[in-house]
């Protein structure tokens, strides 16, 4: 049963995917304005695929935003990351709509959320109103342009979700006669993968990059010399680009030709959320962590499940010839523009030095790979790997910290869900054990995993290999007035909250004993604005606590008059 409604699910979105490409037209422009947009379906980001297109708002916030057919609210949430302000639009075709990052919502709906945000005496809510409740009609003014959650700038995002399995489809040929692109993706740069063991290139194992391109016969090709044996693979760095705007973008299409032959093509349309870390499979992970770079792979690992990845020989090449091989990459847009890199591997036989396997352990991706050494246990659970993997482990020992530094792994590797990770308590000292926590340590600096005290050990799930250590967490958040002469005046009460490790928590604001709500933002600064039907005038005593993830807390208590 469960397989029959996935395969009418697929079939469903098909239909919708089809409509899209057949009626790029239908959906009118969100905005009073021409459209420009700063993000495209699809770019590469950390730990997933852009869902959606950002529209441009001129720079400024408070711009009307029409909803694009007719409907009905099906969703509202309100959080100080990720999507901030959204709304969700459930249409009679199967579609829906997503509006975020949103300054403010109507007065109707405002009314709703803040009412049930008193309930819930909490900022953050997820609501999910009755059909009848919010109806909508298309062009109808829903909301307004913002800069809520985890944004860096005014814009909209927007997307289009197939209702039923929540997969997104690329917006963009909705809109595509609104926007004007004659230009073409560029190729930044070229990177070549040995495949440990079977490969080799230009006598050594580590990858290659090629970034010096000339152009000959009209296209560009790359002017160094590569020499390879065995089995490699290779990756992309490319951006597009639209008129009229300075942004980058993500590139739609990939195509890798060896000698006249199609063997590897990406070609991004559509996903679902559970699909979206595989971008760590797709793209040079330890590239993206080491230098913020973004190569797309054009070979498939075996624990990548991208459905819209096609190889052949999953795009693994094989140099077993003394000739030359002729490449070539073509990118292109989703209005057609193209780009081409033409180049060539010589085939020379050369040894192929096998990895060493001196403190390794065989991982395989495939299965349940389980390591322990002295203070350390790890668990990764079977198809978390993306390929297989000689593990490598390396401590240093610390007799003055809590515990030694754990090195799982020589490089970072990203897990597509989590290990377990357990790290011994040498030092227990502390008599709340809920203030120690594993931290993962990176080019010098800690950041909070978290986990629970267990019998002298500490237990947290991880999301990538790298360096372990466990660290605690006995400074209270701080909590800093913002503007506190104007408070009255101005009628607000603004803080900025901050804690020195494990994280703030949770925060909870009252007057005279009573719940306010405090708004928070994405840089941690928390808002009350006086509320005229609440808040009599008089004298009165505002209360915050604030508590971290080691349930450290701080105390803000303020008399005041208005």
């Amino acid at each position: 049963m469960r397989h029959r409604l996935y395969v009418f699910s697929i079939i469903l979105l098909a239909g919708i995917v089809q409509r899209t490409a057949a009626q790029q037209e239908k959906l009118p422009n969100p905005f009073d304005f021409p459209i420009l947009l700063s993000g495209n379906f699809g770019e590469l980001r950390s730990n997933h695929f852009h869902s959606g297109i950002d529209f441009k708002t001129q720079g400024a916030e408070g711009k009307a935003v029409h909803v694009t057919g007719d409907g009905f609210l099906s969703r509202i949430s309100v959080s100080p990351g990720g999507y901030g302000n959204a709304l969700y639009v459930d249409h009679p075709d199967g579609t829906t709509t997503v509006y975020a990052h949103l300054q403010r919502f109507t007065a109707e709906v405002a009314a709703y959320v803040k009412e049930e945000q008193y309930k819930a005496e909490r900022f953050a809510v997820n609501l999910t109103p009755s059909p009848e409740q919010f109806p909508v009609k298309k062009g109808e003014v829903i909301a307004w342009s913002g800069n809520t959650g985890s944004s860096s700038g005014p814009h909209l995002h927007f997307e289009i979700r197939h209702t039923e399995t929540e997969e997104v489809i690329d917006p963009l040929p909705y809109f595509q006669s609104g926007i004007i692109d004659e230009r073409a993706p560029r190729i930044q740069g070229v990177m070549v993968y040995p495949i440990e063991g079977e490969g080799v290139v230009n006598g050594g194992t580590r990858k290659r990059e090629y970034k010096q391109f000339a152009v000959s016969g009209g296209r560009q090709t790359i002017n160094q010399r590569i020499e390879a044996w065995g089995k490699i693979g290779l990756g992309v760095k490319a951006y597009d680009y639209m008129n009229n705007t300075s942004n980058i973008y993500g590139v739609k299409e990939v195509v890798l030709e060896i000698d006249g032959e199609q063997v590897f093509r990406s070609d991004l349309d559509r996903f679902a959320f559970d699909e979206s870390r595989y971008i760590n499979s797709f793209i040079d992970y330890e590239e993206w962590a080491e230098n913020r770079s973004f190569y797309m792979k054009s070979f498939i690992e075996p624990g990548n499940r991208l459905r819209f990845l096609q190889g052949r020989d999953r795009g693994y090449l094989t140099i077993n010839e003394e000739r030359p091989y002729e490449l070539v990459y073509t990118l292109t847009d989703i209005y057609g523009n193209k780009v081409r890199l033409a180049f060539t591997i010589q085939g020379k036989e050369q040894p192929i030095p096998q990895p060493d396997t001196t403190n390794t352990t065989p991982f395989h991706w495939a299965s349940v790979n389980r390591f322990g050494a002295k203070g350390v246990r790890l668990t990764i659970p079977s198809r978390n790997l993306y390929t297989d993997l000689l593990f490598h482990y390396t401590v240093d020992e610390d007799s003055t910290g809590y515990a030694a530094v754990h090195h799982l792994h020589n490089r970072q590797v990203a897990l597509h869900r989590q290990a377990q990770l357990s790290i011994r308590v040498q030092n227990d000292t502390l008599e709340n054990k809920a203030q120690y926590g594993i931290v993962h340590i990176y080019k010098g600096r800690k950041a909070w995993t978290g986990g629970s005290y267990r019998d002298g050990w500490v237990d947290a799930n991880i999301r990538e290999l790298g360096s372990y250590s466990v660290a605690v967490d006995t400074v209270s958040p701080t909590i800093t007035p913002v503007s506190q002469s104007t408070w009255v005046k101005n009628q607000r009460f603004s803080f900025r909250l901050s804690d020195n490790l494990s994280g703030v928590s949770t925060y909870h604001g009252e007057i005279d004993g009573e719940y306010v709500l405090f708004e928070m933002n994405n840089r941690s600064v928390i808002t009350y604005h006086f509320d005229k039907e609440k808040l009599e005038r008089g004298r009165h005593t505002l209360r915050l606590c604030v508590t971290d993830a080691c349930g450290n807390e701080s105390v803000f208590e303020h008399s005041f008059s208005w």
